[in-house]
């Protein structure tokens, strides 16, 4: 059998040219297959043995020509051989961006092959250097695969915050299907499961080394292993009798309207939209139950109007607040400097039952190109463009991650849309000016991404987050997912996905014990993998 794995290296080692650059990216699209919703897990095991005996088969650069040089370069080089790797995998994985391009097809519906192939290239600049560092740092064997481990997760740390960052996707997100194993995010966070997801996948590759032993084999393969099976274990004790707990005396409405995001701005239809919000918050509770919920919470940019200068909308909305309660909900929010100069806000408000807003959160994590555009002014001279969200004018950033407080309920913390993909920055880093939220509220329109895997993938990112953090997260969608999650990641109660409906559910409580990932952040990972580093040089560890 080993002998098979040793004649589908030797054959890889082989493979040049266009060859080898769609074998590259298919599978680096086949792994896709082991991210949420299809969690295929085995996936991951073939495209990651193909990425590492390709890398080995790699050839430097040569100098002959110029045509020799590119041709070398764009197909057989150790940086080609991640990029291309790379471009499969966000392409397959960020396909769902296309929808958003489709809600006016007319205006935007020719940029999706572009858009998809232009963020598909930049992120895969980051695999690129990951075998560029793997490759000219070792020779072929188990320090390579280490290096391929390691850089991996440096680079998705990288990811999650240089340019403004996007981490989204990471690998560790692929196990969010599996509670147990889940739990090892409360150590060393995402991060330190893709660092484990890689080495399983990539160790399968010493099966096709020729030189080395079988004793080699069995155990560079059952190391990865018996660590996942180990963590899996842990996991299970963690949760061994753990029964979710919940605040008293707080119910919360999470309100689902699904809306067409092609018809959230019509003017026409702003009404009937407010209408369809105040129904489903005053329905009555399913099942027959007799409470009433204390806390009503609506999508991001629920209100299709700047709802702080709508007193009469105020007053209206006022009718469904719960008389110790309140409303959470998104809207816009602009603001005037002066007669020519406006500023716009996406933004959640904490609304009373006296029609006052109590508080109010800016979202500071902006969407490029879906929210603002970056270096407009710049831009502007060379090809003029707009945005994807209503409007012509730039959302501006919030001030940063705060908690705020909520009449009869703990204080929160509140993240709008994509601000929950973000390890590490769901709470304030300011434990000292800054009380630490009880809970986390993510409020999000998903209708941009239609039915595809985007929902499920920005599920499973908010889990992470809660795991992580220790603390319950409620997630409420326009239409996607909406879900209460407990500090432990276990989904309590969620929504399908394109369903008017609403969900009525107690607020989890936070854990006891702050987790090991919430006092550390990615600095716990990152000493973990500088530390494999090291150690890798030692001169057996080859």
């Amino acid at each position: 059998m080993i002998s098979v794995f040793e004649n589908w290296r030797n054959r890889a080692l082989l493979v040049r040219g266009w060859r080898r650059v769609i074998l590259l990216f298919l599978l680096g699209a086949f792994s896709v297959f082991a991210l949420p919703p299809v969690h295929f897990i085995l996936a991951l095991a073939p495209a990651f043995v193909g990425l590492i005996w390709l890398l080995d088969g790699s050839t430097r650069e040569g100098t002959e020509n110029w045509g020799y040089y590119l041709k070398q370069f764009s197909c057989n080089s150790a940086f080609a051989t991640g990029w291309w790797f790379g471009l499969g995998f966000f392409a397959a994985g960020l396909y769902w961006i296309s929808f958003s391009f489709l809600v006016d097809a007319q205006k935007f519906g020719w940029m999706i092959p572009i858009v998809i192939f232009v963020l598909s290239a930049f992120f895969a600049v980051y695999i690129g250097l990951v075998t560029f560092l793997s490759y000219n740092l070792s020779q072929p064997g188990l320090r390579r695969v280490l290096y391929i481990v390691v850089f991996w997760v440096i680079f998705e740390w990288v990811r999650s915050w240089l340019f403004t960052g996007f981490p989204w996707n990471l690998l560790g997100s692929v196990w969010t299907f599996n509670e147990a194993i889940m739990q090892f995010a409360s150590v060393f966070g995402v991060l330190g499961l893709s660092l484990v997801t890689v080495g399983v996948a990539s160790a399968f590759s010493f099966l096709g080394y020729t030189d080395k032993s079988i004793r080699f084999k069995i155990m560079g393969l059952s190391l990865p292993l018996i660590l996942l099976a180990i963590i899996w274990a842990g996991g299970s004790w963690r949760l061994l009798g753990v029964e979710t707990k919940f605040v008293d005396d707080v119910l919360l409405r999470l309100v689902q309207p699904n809306i067409l995001q092609k018809d959230k701005w019509k003017a026409q239809l702003r009404g009937k939209h407010l209408d369809n919000l105040l129904a489903l918050s005053s329905a009555p509770m399913k099942y027959g139950k007799s409470e009433r919920p204390t806390h009503i919470i609506w999508p991001e940019t629920a209100t299709p109007f700047v709802l702080d200068r709508n007193n009469s909308a105020l007053r209206v909305i006022a009718q469904i607040i719960p008389p110790k309660g309140a409303l959470l909900t998104g809207s816009p929010r602009r603001t005037s400097i002066n007669k020519t100069t406006t500023k716009l806000w996406n933004s959640l408000h904490i609304v009373g039952p006296d029609a006052k807003i109590l508080a109010t959160y800016d979202k500071f994590h902006l969407v490029p190109f879906g929210e603002y555009v970056p270096f407009r002014k710049y831009l502007n001279n060379f090809l003029p463009l707009i945005k994807l969200t209503e409007g012509r004018v730039d959302f501006s950033s919030g001030p940063g991650q705060r908690t705020i407080t909520v009449p009869g309920a703990p204080r929160v913390s509140p993240l709008i849309c994509y601000e929950v993909i973000f390890s590490g920055a769901v709470t304030s880093s300011d434990k000292r000016d800054m009380p630490q939220p009880e809970w986390l509220l993510n409020i999000t329109n998903d209708a941009w991404f239609g039915v595809s895997s985007g929902p499920y993938q920005h599920l499973a990112a908010a889990q992470l987050r809660a795991v992580e953090e220790g603390l319950p997260l409620v997630r409420v969608a326009n239409t996607g997912i909406s879900a209460v999650i407990d500090g432990y990641g276990r989904i309590q109660k969620a929504s399908n996905l394109n369903e008017r409906t609403y969900i009525d559910a107690p607020l989890p409580m936070p854990l006891k014990t702050p987790t090991f990932f919430s006092k550390t952040k990615a600095a716990g990972v990152l000493l973990l993998v500088f530390s494999l580093i090291i150690f890798s040089r030692f001169r057996w560890f080859t």
